[in-house]
């Protein structure tokens, strides 16, 4: 299954060029982190080929302001590190009686220092995934009643800089680092796809995982900026280099591959894959963590085995549910 299809499209592709052709006129999404960056213009992308969209915003003032030059945009509170929270958006989208047919989880946190939520969960693990796993499942019966949906899971190709870790997943008995954590959640990310896809597939739902791109946004807020430009992110100016051949991409083509996972007949028959550069990823040959390395990888660079593991991703599912039901305070 995590096989290139030969798409016909390329790292440089955009939003536009995958969704040419489709309608969506009809059809309901919703994308967490749609304010900002690549959540944005995923937004602008569903929305201007007719899909009705909703953004859940932790600060619905701050998304209203950054959504106002795209209409028709339905704007809901949602806190992903709140558990409470999630439930109650869950619960006013079910009771509109409504399908939903598209959930982009593009919200995120990177290499942020040590922080923890209400239940003492580390920040990255709990916002990145934990808090899609719970909003996802609690949405499942509006993305069964859609007969034909599909979940992506925004991930990263930083899914390398490590593991989930299954028996201290919220660092409470090694030492914290970063990128670790960051690559734990990302890892995390795609797992999710592959228990989802396998879970729900004969109720019409099948789920990707996508590496976007390089793509320097707010998200980045956290990292040095010495090390990007070291790193080959930013150049001696410190703007971002645009490169997609080296997966250094403008938020267009960035956001190209979740919109074509969310939309394309592509992708009709397929599921639980992780893809990049608009197209399924083949598996890369290393199944090592990289932690120590924050360096731009020249071309596709594919997905770690442990990241598409079946019995890693039922063990994730398990954890999961375990933690989102325990420790509601």
């Amino acid at each position: 299954m995590q096989t290139p299809l030969g798409s016909g499209f390329t790292a440089a592709s955009t939003t536009n060029d995958v969704l040419e052709g489709i309608d969506l006129h009809g059809r309901i999404a919703i994308v967490t982190g749609g304010y900002s960056g690549l959540g944005k213009e995923t937004v602008r992308a569903l929305r201007a080929a007719g899909a009705d969209v909703v953004v859940p915003a932790r600060d619905v003032v701050r998304a209203a302001d950054q959504l106002k030059d795209i209409g028709g945009i339905e704007i809901e509170e949602l806190d992903l590190l709140d558990p409470t929270s999630i439930d109650a958006f869950a619960r006013r989208f079910l009771d509109t009686k409504r399908p939903l047919h598209i959930l982009v989880n593009s919200a995120g946190i990177m290499a942020n220092p040590l922080t923890r939520d209400a239940r003492g969960y580390e920040s990255q693990f709990a916002t990145n995934h934990l808090g899609h796993f719970q909003l996802t499942t609690r949405l499942l019966p509006a993305l069964r009643q859609a007969g034909s949906a599909r979940v992506v899971a925004v991930s990263s190709r930083g899914h390398r800089y490590g593991a989930v870790d299954f028996d201290d997943p919220n660092f409470e008995h090694r030492e914290y680092a970063p990128y670790p954590a960051y690559g734990q959640s990302k890892t995390a990310n795609v797992l999710f796809a592959v228990e989802l896809d396998e879970r729900e597939r004969a109720n019409g739902i099948r789920a990707f995982a996508v590496h976007p791109g390089s793509i320097i946004t707010h998200l980045a807020r956290y990292s040095d900026r010495e090390v990007l430009r070291a790193g080959g992110f930013l150049d001696e100016n410190y703007e971002p280099i645009i490169d997609p051949a080296r997966g250094l991409k403008t938020a267009e083509q960035g956001a190209a591959t979740q919109v074509w996972c969310a939309t394309s007949p592509q992708l009709d028959g397929h599921g639980g894959v992780y893809c990049e550069d608009v197209d399924i990823a083949s598996v890369h040959t290393s199944d090592v963590p990289d932690a120590d390395v924050l360096a731009v990888t020249p071309g596709a660079f594919g997905v770690l085995p442990y990241a598409i593991d079946r019995d890693n991703a039922r063990r994730l599912w398990k954890l999961s549910e375990e933690l989102v039901t325990e420790n509601r305070g």
